[in-house]
């Protein structure tokens, strides 16, 4: 484990990591700041369903989005709709960094698991020569 803490930490990896803190800080900025200005009007598939006269029929029904967390990008209990907007925001970003993150570490165990299994005295398969 030490090897992999001095890999992760080299000065060679020093550009990625700050790659990836822009890139979180930029994520993080846009999803908190920037999304509760974005439009209000209904997109395109919202705007079909006007025109063709269905979507009514959608508004009859409970939306499937109404157990969720943050139903229609608004955090319960926070009255300023932007800032419930922007709290979502905050919410999605660190759900999809934390799954990306969690697969990220599944995947390195799991080749870890692998690699040590070939090196424990499994035969490798051999290439047929033809």
């Amino acid at each position: 484990m030490d090897g992999l803490r001095k890999k992760l930490f080299s000065r060679k990896s020093l550009g990625l990591w700050i790659f990836l803190g822009v890139a979180l800080a930029v994520t993080v900025g846009l999803a908190v700041f920037v999304s509760p200005w974005a439009s209000s009007s209904p997109d395109g598939l919202e705007k079909v369903a006007e025109e063709k006269g269905f979507s009514g029929a959608a508004e009859d029904a409970e939306p499937a989005w109404s157990g969720s967390p943050v139903p229609d990008y608004a955090v319960r209990g926070v009255e300023n709709e932007r800032v419930a907007t922007g709290l979502s925001g905050l919410i999605g970003v660190a759900v999809t960094v934390a799954a990306a993150v969690g697969l990220g570490l599944l995947a390195f165990v799991l080749n870890r698991i692998h690699t040590r299994k070939k090196a424990g005295g499994e035969t490798r398969e051999q290439p047929i020569e033809t």
